[in-house]
C-alpha cells in the first residue's frame, strides 16, 4: 500500500499519465476502445449531471442493512461501485451525461457510521465498504481499485463523464480531545489530542501522530502526520474549527525557506495527493467539499494546479465546482479569479449554485413569488461583474439543484392524504432545472418519487434500491426527466443562450414580472435567432390564462411558437399576436415603464403547468 506522496509509484502514476494510451473496455458484449486519460467534452454545459450517493444508491447482491429502506439509518446500508455500475445504462437513458460520485476514499474503517465518505482517513487509498466484497478489498487495497476503475472506464465507454467528490477542509476522526471525546467546545489555543489506533481507541501515549504504525491507524499519507497540520480547537465556524467530529486541517500553515519564501505544507500534500487520485482512476471532474471553509488563496491554488496537470495530460476541459453554501459575495471569492487581481492564476471553475437553490424551490412551489428569482440574477450580475472564469462567465457553469443530501427534506412532498397532489410540481421543478441558466444536477431517487424528510440528514439519504421496483424506467417522474432532458440535450439555446425574465399580462394591456405567490414564472433563453420560452404556473390550485411577452425584434419573421414540452395537455403550437398602442404597459425588470408595440403569445395553464416552447423560425 502506499503510505506517502513521496512514494516513487505516485510520480511513476503521475508520469504515465502524460503518455496517453488506447485501452478496451468490454461493455455489453462489445469491445469499446478509447484513450485514456479520457478526452474532456468540449462544453459542460451540454451534460446534466446525476449525484449518486455510493452508499445509498444500489448493491446488486444484498439487500439494505437498514430496514425498512426508506427510514433515517446512519450506518452503512451497503451501496457499491458495482452496484452504479450495473446502472450505468439506467443513468444514460434518463438523460444524463456526467455522474457525481459521493467520495470515493478511505474513512476511519473503525468507524461506522461514516457511510457519507466525508471521514477520510487514508488519502491515499479507495474504501473497501464500497466494494462487492469488503472484506477481501480490506485485505487487498488493490481489489477497490480495480471495482472503483472498472466503473470508470465503463461509464466512459459509454460516454458518461464521471465527477469524484473530495474534501479538502477536513479529516475523519482521527484523534480525540483528551478529556471530551470526538468533540470539544471551540478554544483558541489548540487542546492536547490523543490519535486513535486501529481500533479507534485514543492512545494517551500518541499525543503526537506516531508515524510507524499500521495504515489504519492515525493519518494517511504520513506527511499529514503532524499536530500542527490540524486545528485541535473543538467545534467552530467559518475556518476556525471541526465539523462535529471531522478534524479541520490548518492549509493556511506556513513555513518559511529561505530560498522559496513560505511554503504551505499541507495545501502541497493536497495538491499531490488529488493529483494522484486523477491520474491514477481517470475521473473527469472534482466537486470540492465545503470549499468555503478554507482560504480563497487556497481554492486559488487549488483550482489553478489541478486544471494545470490535467491539462498536461490531456483533459483539456477537467472541471471543478465547490460547495460555497453561502451568498453570492461569498462564492464570488472562491472561483476564478477578480480581473483586479495580478496574479496569472485561475482557480476552481464554477460553484454548486446555493442562491438559486435558496430561491428556486419555493417559487416553483408557489411560496415565493417570481421577482425573488429576478432578483437574485440581477444581484449575482453585480457580485460577479470582476470575476475570470476558465469556462466564461461564471454563472453560466453553476451546478444548479432542487436538493441534495444535505438539506432535511427533499424537494418532492406527498401529501398523506393525497399523495400524488403535488406530482406537476415535481415535474416543473424538474423543467425549470433544466432550463435556467447553468448544468443541472439531479439527487438520485427524484426521478423515483423519494421524498424524505425529517429532522436527520438520513431522511433524505434513502437506500433507492430497497425500494420496490426501485429502478423503473416507467415511472412518471423518470419519463418526465428523460423527456425534459432530451429537449434541453436537442435544444442549443437551453445550453447556451442568454436568460431573460418576461413580463405577464392577465387583461392584456398591463404586462409586468408576476410579484405574488403563486405567480406565472416566465422566462427566455435566447440564442442567435432562436427564443425558446418557459412558463410556469406555481399554483397548485388556480388555472392562469394570458398573455406572455416574446422578443420583438427575434420574432419579426415568426409566426409562432411551437410546443417542445408540456406535463399537461397544451395546444402544440401557440401564434405570436402584435400589440400596438399606448394603452398596453410594461414594467420592466429594472423598474421602468414602457408601452407598445410589443408581441406575444397567449397560454391557458392548469394549476403547476410548465410549458416549454420554441420560435418557429
Amino acid at each position: 500500500m502506499i503510505t506517502s506522496v513521496n512514494d516513487p509509484s505516485i510520480q511513476v502514476c503521475l508520469d504515465q499519465a502524460k503518455k496517453p494510451r488506447q485501452i478496451s473496455v468490454e461493455v455489453d458484449g462489445r469491445t469499446v476502445t478509447m484513450r485514456r486519460p479520457f478526452p474532456s467534452p468540449d462544453d459542460w454545459r451540454d451534460l446534466p449531471i446525476y449525484f449518486a450517493m455510493i452508499d445509498r444508491f444500489n448493491n446488486p447482491i444484498a439487500m439494505p442493512h437498514g430496514k425498512p429502506w426508506d427510514m433515517a439509518f446512519s450506518g452503512f446500508q451497503g451501496g457499491t461501485f458495482e452496484g452504479i455500475r450495473q446502472k450505468l445504462d439506467y443513468i444514460k437513458n434518463l438523460g444524463f451525461r456526467a455522474i457525481w460520485l459521493s467520495p470515493v476514499l478511505k474513512n476511519c474503517y473503525y468507524n461506522p457510521y461514516s457511510y457519507h465518505g466525508y471521514g477520510i482517513q487514508n488519502f491515499l487509498a479507495i474504501e473497501p465498504r464500497f466494494t462487492s466484497n469488503p472484506a477481501r478489498a480490506h485485505k487487498d487495497p488493490r481489489f477497490a481499485e480495480m471495482e472503483l476503475e472498472r466503473l470508470v472506464n465503463e461509464a466512459h465507454a459509454r460516454g458518461l463523464y464521471i465527477i469524484f467528490d473530495i474534501v479538502l477542509n477536513h479529516t475523519g476522526d482521527v484523534f480525540e480531545y483528551t478529556g471530551f471525546g470526538s468533540t470539544a467546545p471551540w478554544v483558541r489555543e489548540p487542546y492536547r489530542i490523543a490519535w486513535r489506533d486501529v481500533n479507534g481507541s485514543p492512545r494517551s501515549d500518541w499525543p503526537e501522530p506516531p508515524l510507524d504504525v499500521p495504515d489504519e491507524a492515525a493519518i494517511l499519507p504520513v506527511e499529514l502526520r503532524r499536530n500542527e497540520f490540524f486545528r485541535r480547537r473543538g467545534q467552530g465556524d467559518e475556518a476556525n474549527g471541526d465539523f462535529s467530529s471531522l478534524k479541520e486541517l490548518v492549509t493556511d500553515y506556513f513555513e518559511l525557506d529561505p530560498v522559496h519564501g513560505a511554503i504551505f505544507p499541507v495545501r502541497e500534500i493536497l495538491i499531490k495527493t488529488y493529483q494522484y487520485l486523477l491520474a491514477r482512476f481517470d475521473p473527469d471532474g472534482y466537486r470540492i467539499d465545503t470549499l468555503k471553509y478554507v482560504e480563497p488563496g487556497f481554492a486559488l491554488e487549488f483550482g489553478n494546479d489541478i486544471r494545470e496537470f490535467a491539462l498536461s495530460i490531456g483533459k483539456k476541459n477537467f472541471f471543478t465546482f465547490g460547495e460555497v453554501y453561502d451568498n453570492e459575495d461569498m462564492i464570488s471569492k472562491y472561483i476564478g479569479r477578480s480581473s483586479s487581481d495580478s496574479s496569472d492564476l485561475v482557480g476552481v471553475d464554477a460553484a454548486l449554485d446555493f442562491p438559486l437553490f435558496f430561491r428556486l424551490p419555493d417559487v416553483v412551489k408557489g411560496q415565493l413569488p417570481p421577482t425573488k428569482l429576478v432578483e437574485m440574477y440581477t444581484y449575482r450580475r453585480k457580485a460577479e461583474k470582476g470575476i475570470i472564469s476558465s469556462q466564461g462567465e461564471a454563472s453560466n457553469y453553476f451546478v444548479t439543484f432542487l436538493d441534495n443530501h444535505d438539506q432535511y427534506h427533499r424537494f418532492y412532498f406527498t401529501d398523506p392524504e393525497n399523495p400524488h397532489k403535488y406530482d406537476d410540481q415535481v415535474i416543473l421543478g424538474i423543467g425549470c432545472l433544466f432550463t435556467l441558466l447553468g448544468i443541472p444536477c439531479l439527487y438520485y431517487g427524484t426521478e423515483q418519487g423519494l421524498s424524505g424528510m425529517g429532522k436527520q440528514l438520513e431522511s433524505v439519504r434513502e437506500a433507492l434500491w430497497g425500494k420496490p421496483n426501485a429502478f423503473d424506467e416507467k415511472h412518471p417522474f423518470y419519463q418526465a426527466t428523460r423527456k425534459i432532458a432530451n429537449v434541453r440535450a436537442n435544444q442549443a439555446a437551453l445550453r447556451y443562450g442568454r436568460l431573460y425574465f418576461r413580463p405577464v399580462s392577465g387583461d392584456g394591456l398591463h404586462f409586468g414580472l408576476s410579484k405574488t405567490v403563486e405567480g406565472v414564472l416566465a422566462y427566455s433563453r435566447l440564442l442567435s435567432d432562436e427564443e425558446i420560452l418557459i412558463v410556469a404556473n406555481t399554483s397548485v390550485s388556480s388555472v392562469w390564462e394570458g398573455d406572455v411577452l416574446v422578443d420583438y425584434d427575434l420574432n419579426a419573421r415568426s409566426s409562432c411558437f411551437d410546443l417542445l414540452y408540456c406535463n399537461h395537455e397544451a395546444a402544440t403550437e401557440l401564434p405570436i399576436v402584435d400589440k400596438s398602442g399606448s394603452r398596453v404597459s410594461v414594467q420592466m425588470e429594472n423598474g421602468a415603464t414602457t408601452t407598445g408595440p410589443v408581441r406575444i403569445v397567449h397560454l391557458r395553464m392548469n394549476p403547476m403547468e410548465i410549458q416549454i416552447l420554441r420560435n418557429r423560425i
